[in-house]
């Protein structure tokens, strides 16, 4: 029996297809955001994605990134239509061959290699601004919203990390730092307000999940929905480096193919450590104010890059 996920793909796909629907089905367990379907007419196979009607500007801004890249040499499906439909909005795009990157039966070293070369690519898609809401499609123009302590620039996010670390900061509760390492984490944060980076577009959750694998081996780019302009390559590869961490992918192996495909080294790595400290002390503040189920896990991770940091911040009390 179809589920409801299923009849409103067909509804959504008959619309835009202007045929008899053949067949569907829903892809489950490879992805925990939106719901996706593969539909097939008479004629042509496509893939549509749903959510609720408050996706749809993220719809949108995956519509451009995906145009963005492909004309920068990055494969991907086509998006053939973004729209509302009964309160759901949704995406269609073409169907494409390939093995989804978590199913790979061979090592993937290759893939990531590929996705390194990838993400170097998208650095240079022009891009204007900072944050993760496209707000200027023409222009390419980006926007972070603004929140208590910050006005959502780049330097707004430096500076209420800054004004956080406090004698009665929840990080120091939460056993992240001491305060003899919030006051050398403070210097390392002044230090990013005076250094000049380089800003550009990245794909925010670069994974096998997000991935298809061609018969010709050639990695094929996914899910554009975590994409923001930021700091690059930092927040790429710190994202990359996280899900690393955390057990998640890649491995060793695989993350070392991802820093080589992009043209890193392990010099490039270590002059990224004070702004994966931002990220971790930013996100799990951002977890204190918005989100408290995340609490215990974004502090682990925390206390871990505090660890790993040691050289930069020193020993704790």
């Amino acid at each position: 029996m179809k589920n409801a996920v299923v009849i409103q793909a067909e509804r959504i796909a008959a619309d835009y297809l202007g045929e008899q629907v053949r067949s569907a089905y829903q892809i489950v367990g490879k992805g925990f955001v939106n719901q996706v379907c593969v539909v097939e007419g008479e004629q042509r196979k496509i893939v549509i994605r749903m959510n609720d009607r408050g996706t749809y500007p993220d719809y949108v801004k995956e519509q451009w990134c995906m145009e963005q890249a492909a004309a920068v040499g990055i494969p991907g499906p086509e998006v053939l239509a973004v729209g509302i439909a009964d309160e759901t909005a949704y995406m269609i795009l073409t169907f494409v061959e390939g093995c989804n990157g978590l199913d790979l039966t061979s090592p993937a070293n290759d893939v990531w290699r590929q996705l390194g070369a990838y993400a170097r690519r998208m650095h240079v898609i022009p891009v204007h601004g900072y944050g993760e809401q496209l707000t200027d499609p023409a222009q390419g123009r980006f926007h972070s919203p603004p929140h208590p302590g910050s006005d959502g620039s780049w330097l707004g996010c430096v500076q209420y990390n800054i004004d956080s670390l406090t004698e009665d900061d929840r990080l120091i509760e939460l056993g992240v730092i001491t305060r003899a390492e919030s006051q050398r984490v403070r210097e390392l944060f002044e230090r990013l307000k005076q250094t000049t980076f380089s800003f550009g577009l990245y794909h925010g959750d670069m994974s096998l999940k997000n991935t298809l694998v061609d018969e010709a081996g050639q990695a094929i780019v996914l899910d554009w929905g975590s994409a923001e302009v930021g700091v690059v390559p930092h927040g790429e590869v710190l994202q990359v480096l996280q899900s690393q961490m955390l057990g998640e992918g890649p491995n060793r192996e695989e993350f070392q193919a991802f820093i080589d495909g992009y043209g890193l080294n392990e010099e490039d790595l270590a002059g990224m450590r004070p702004m994966q400290l931002l990220r971790a002390f930013d996100k799990l503040r951002w977890a204190i104010d918005r989100s408290p189920d995340l609490i215990e896990a974004y502090a682990a991770f925390a206390k871990r890059v505090v660890e790993m940091s040691a050289a930069e911040i020193g020993p704790g009390e």
